[in-house]
């Protein structure tokens, strides 16, 4: 198991949450991680699966791609040194108010036959998997679990893990406090991943106003603004976070104390690149318009009834707005003896709806089971992982793209595309079965030298004349006696700009206990709890002046004793040279 830091830039940055241009970075709800787990066969195969609490798109920078790579890195090469002898198990259970379906109408497309299948029209079925060192124990819990990770707004400025995020530092968190008095040579490591999510969304609660939006187009007096979802801690977005992260931690908490299912066995993986789909001797291709009539039409056609607003396909400049191939991953089927069981990872690009995602997981099992390979013969389990490696917007089911709702809207290739992902996938899982190699097809494209960023550098940081880096601008209240679980504490920073070091795997606030010594201090919370956050700000726009706010809200479980706040950070100087700081409030207690 490995978890390392790739928290970016928490200043300056657009966010282009939902495309808001005016969504720029300007603090840390709680860090973003890279979580990996490793699974190997004695001296034989190994598999790595690597998940990051971010989704990128739209623009690049670079600092904030080498924190992402370095992450990623460094979470691989800790699990690498952590391998060890160990089982994993596996559990499944339905969590009922994490999700709803965000295009009902769409669903309603599908046939009648095929939904009296299914008790729900979304996914509410979480599986887990516990790993357990031979050694010391159970070392870490990943889950897959349909929900989108979008309980924080468009208008949100701190970056944060979300739902997702959240969840799996609440699992981690419960496991520290659970083992505190006992040795473990590692971190525990847990993670919350989503599997098809299109049509599954974490806002619980019905439009602004209260009256019903139009079933078929989520408009509320001809305008959608009204009917936007809304979480369960609305108007609260860090509520709605916590309530939606907290009701997966609790399921997987169940699911990890039950998990008795012990995976043996292979372990196994197939890759492949389709630089196009070819169904039925027929292309599926991009949304494209070209500059002949007759393909213009043709083009058309194919996409029906979806009007073609951008050619991504055909557009290249800076280079390919849509991708230029598509990687489908059957991640490591686990078998034990006796028994048979088997779990196999899907991995792909897309955001498959509900509907979509069953399509696809039954078609894989099917083929499966028919393989005749008797390790096939008992159940099979199949987790669809999607958002692997990159991003091809959307994929719904024929029906369902007729409706023409976002979803259907953005599935790039036409409404045969999840036709063409089941045709390859069903040869993924026969190379599978059959030991046999697949063709790896063409390489993603190297886009590093084509990239463009519009992000300026910091050139200074300055403070007003007499004033240090660090210094106290607001204190806390003299005498101030917090009260746990209710009250908040804030403190204002003379600061700088928090783009001259990300102080990763570090922290840009701190609060602290005072040992019984008077003397020591002890870092209890930091920018990685979600009790604490850390706000940055300019006075003007292109002023090189700010200054730092942390709030922190003492948690019930946080002990009675003297606290500070201490702020770190690093300031530029017109030559360029960077100086770390710190700087920390007046005590207070806390009750």
């Amino acid at each position: 198991m490995g978890s390392y830091d790739i928290t970016s830039l928490a200043a300056d940055v657009n966010m282009m949450g939902y495309a808001n241009m005016e969504q720029v970075a300007s603090g840390i709800h709680f860090r973003l991680r890279a979580r990996t787990f490793i699974v190997s066969e004695p001296e034989g195969k190994r598999v790595v699966f690597v998940n990051i609490d971010a989704f990128t798109s739209l623009g690049y920078v670079r600092q904030s791609f080498d924190a992402l790579v370095d992450g990623i890195e460094n979470s691989i090469i800790q699990a690498h040194e952590n391998l060890r002898p160990g089982s994993v198990f596996i559990n499944k259970g339905e969590l009922l108010d994490a999700g709803v379906n965000r295009s009902p109408s769409a669903y309603l497309y599908n046939p009648s036959e095929e939904r009296s299948k299914h008790k729900y029209n979304v996914d509410k079925e979480m599986t887990l998997l516990k790993f357990v060192d031979g050694q010391w124990g159970p070392v870490g819990s990943f889950n897959w679990f349909a929900t989108h990770g979008t309980s924080m707004s468009r208008t949100n400025s701190l970056i944060s893990g979300d739902n997702k995020g959240a969840a799996a530092r609440f699992m981690e968190d419960w496991f520290e406090q659970d083992t505190a008095e006992r040795s473990y040579s590692e971190e525990f490591v847990s993670d919350a991943i989503p599997r098809r999510v299109s049509s599954v969304i974490e806002n619980l609660q019905d439009s602004h106003t209260g009256l019903p939006c139009d079933f078929n187009h989520s408009t509320c007096g001809g305008r959608n603004e009204l009917c936007y979802g809304r979480g369960p801690g609305y108007p609260d977005e860090f509520e709605s976070t916590r309530i939606i992260g907290e009701r997966q931690f609790k399921m997987a908490l169940d699911l990890f104390s039950k998990a008795s299912e012990q995976l043996r066995g292979k372990v196994d993986n197939r890759q492949m690149n389709l630089e196009h789909l070819i169904l039925h001797k027929e292309m599926i291709r991009y949304p494209s318009s070209l500059s002949h009539k007759y393909i213009i039409q043709e083009q058309m056609e194919s996409h029906y009834p979806k009007p073609i607003l951008l050619d991504t396909g055909e557009m290249t400049k800076p280079y390919e707005w849509a991708v230029s191939s598509l990687e489908l991953l059957s991640h490591f089927e686990i078998m034990t003896n006796g028994v048979m069981f088997n779990i196999t990872f899907l991995s792909f690009l897309s955001e498959f709806t509900t509907m979509a995602g069953r399509r696809l997981r039954d078609a894989v099992k099917r083929h499966l089971q028919s393989s005749g390979n008797i390790e096939m013969s008992g159940e099979i389990h199949i987790v669809i992982a999607g958002l692997g490696n990159g991003y091809s917007q959307y994929v719904t089911t024929f029906e369902e793209y007729q409706a023409q709702r976002y979803e259907g809207a953005s599935t790039l290739f036409g409404p045969h595309t999840l036709s063409g992902y089941i045709q390859e996938f069903k040869k993924l899982s026969k190379s599978l079965v059959l030991d046999r190699p697949v063709q790896p097809g063409p390489q993603p494209p190297d886009l590093l030298d084509k990239q463009v960023s519009f992000l300026t550098p910091v050139v200074v940081d300055t403070t007003p004349a007499g004033d240090s880096f660090g210094d106290v601008i607001s204190d806390v209240p003299k005498n101030l006696s917090l009260k746990r679980g209710n009250d908040l504490v804030t403190v204002v920073f003379q600061s700088a700009c928090p783009r001259n070091d990300l102080l990763t795997e570090g922290t840009f606030a701190l609060v602290e206990r005072l040992e019984r010594d008077d003397k020591t201090w002890t870092p209890v919370y930091d920018d990685d709890d979600l009790c604490l956050r850390f706000k940055w700000s300019r006075p003007k726009k292109l002023s090189s002046r700010s200054e730092a706010t942390v709030e922190w809200r003492g948690p019930e479980s946080a002990s009675r004793g003297v606290y500070r706040i201490t702020h770190f950070g690093a300031a530029k100087s017109l030559f360029g040279s960077v100086q770390h700081f710190t700087g920390s409030s007046s005590v207070f207690a806390v009750t």
